[in-house]
């Protein structure tokens, strides 16, 4: 089918359009891995020091149900804010305009999330709480905004379910840096701009800072998005009709494929989600070694672009399909190794990498898959819904991170693993609980995601 516009270039064969995009990528994992991973962090051990114990495990319990009820409500906003963005015509197109506000607002929340609000967490307890609960749900949805428009232009960019495979696996080089760099870098920069290094865990000076870089990252990659790439236009992206409010999510239950994929992927990526999250508590609580968390971070940056390199090569020999079956594999011995790894670094550090390198493959099996849907929607139901169909991924991802952050902040409460401890008041007993918290949980939704899959994706 021909473009009717030559004068738009294809961004598959563009290469600055290809870079700021996987720049783009780069800037939006340093925030995400943020804050799915590391702002549970901030609010569990560094967020409450009132000197009351009690009080401090009761505020962390409600900023992490605050959390996961908020994500689970705006569950139900984002297939609507992919549907407005699918709505959205301005002379920069439709997907631009959102990941550059959504970066600005969303940056700007997250910042002001990584203090303690002039002292209000302690002078006025309810108030903050209440005040918490407008900036994160206003981040959030402006994040939605940014992540759904941002995930939703891989169709735009092209029809080729080959070049979506190769401009997919650019963006997932550039999200696997900027999500791992996090690890890498979290702890020094935290200790650098802390003022009392607490332990070696740093101060709210230190976080504040962290998040101020990476806000500034994550504004400054979205800008370079809305600069360098292009979309293509051609009549196969012409809706035939658009999508009403109402049919929004009729659209989206009718898409059987979409609606299976989806199931998979909520299991696998909850499961995914509470593990990575608790890798900090393991290395400050158990190790006893918060400093070598970098270490970690380090090794998963350059073996998760070594993993992110081969998926084109991977898919074509031995199908999508396959590869996730056996990333799973993977992924559940890593579990094991890490049941038993005790104190032993190296152990450690064996299990979180078994447990890491299939992530970014399955990541991009589940994307492609998902990318994939827009076209089978649009055979079966007669109209193109890119966002909304593309606005399904991060609204499961989101999901997985409120039930993180919901079981993280439960498993460091019952392990005693909030402000003030250190890995020498930990309790074999503590240990016990918060291992089978963040190891068989996951195991049992990965194994589940794995059978949906296996049954209903076709």
């Amino acid at each position: 089918m021909e473009s009717t516009s030559q004068a738009v270039p294809q961004t598959s064969g563009n290469a600055k359009s290809r870079i700021a995009y996987s720049f783009g990528a780069f800037g939006h994992d340093i925030f995400y891995a943020t804050l799915s991973t590391f702002f549970i962090t901030f609010v569990t051990s560094h967020l409450f020091n009132t000197g009351n114990e009690a009080q401090n495990d009761r505020m962390v319990l409600y900023i992490t149900n605050i959390i996961a009820a908020l994500r689970i409500v705006e569950l139900v906003i984002d297939p609507f804010i992919g549907n407005a963005i699918d709505n959205t015509k301005t002379r920069w197109g439709k997907f631009k305009p959102w990941v550059v506000i959504g970066g600005l607002i969303s940056s700007v929340s997250l910042l002001i999330l990584f203090t303690d609000m002039g002292g209000l967490n302690k002078t006025n307890p309810g108030l903050y709480l209440i005040l918490f609960a407008i900036i994160y749900i206003t981040m959030d949805i402006f994040y939605s905004f940014k992540d759904i428009g941002f995930w939703s232009m891989i169709p735009a960019l092209s029809f080729s379910s080959q070049e979506r495979e190769k401009t997919a696996t650019f963006a997932r080089i550039g999200s696997t840096i900027g999500g791992n760099i996090v690890s890498v870098v979290i702890m020094p920069i935290v200790l650098f701009f802390s003022m009392s290094r607490n332990g070696g865990a740093g101060d709210n000076r230190g976080w504040f800072w962290f998040a101020f870089i990476v806000a500034t990252i994550s504004f400054l990659t979205a800008v370079g998005v809305g600069l360098g790439t292009h979309e293509i236009d051609s009549d196969l992206r012409k809706n035939t009709e658009k999508t009403g409010f109402k049919d929004v999510l009729k659209v989206l239950v009718k898409n059987d494929q979409l609606m299976a994929i989806a199931l998979s992927y909520v299991l696998y990526t909850t499961g995914v989600s509470i593990l990575n999250a608790s890798e900090l508590y393991y290395f400050t609580y158990v190790l006893g070694h918060a400093a070598q968390f970098t270490l970690l971070g380090t090794i998963n940056t350059l073996v998760g672009l070594l993993s992110v390199s081969l998926f084109p090569k991977l898919a074509d020999k031995i199908n999508r399909r396959n590869l996730f079956f056996i990333c799973i594999f993977i992924m559940l011995c890593g579990i094991g190794v890490f049941t038993i790894a005790g104190t032993s670094l190296a152990m450690v550090l064996v299990a979180a990498e078994l447990f890491f390198i299939p992530q970014p493959l399955v990541f991009l099996v589940v994307l492609m898959t998902i990318t994939d849907c827009v076209e089978y929607g649009q055979l079966k139901l007669g109209h193109r819904d890119e966002s909304l169909t593309l606005s399904v991924r991060p609204l499961l991802d989101k999901f997985g991170g409120a039930v993180s952050n919901s079981v993280i902040g439960i498993a460091a409460v019952a392990a005693g693993m909030t402000t003030g401890a250190t890995a020498k008041t930990m309790t074999a007993h503590g240990i016990m609980s918060f291992k089978l918290y963040v190891f068989g949980i996951p195991f049992v939704l990965i194994i589940l995601g794995a059978l949906v899959f296996f049954f209903k994706v076709k």
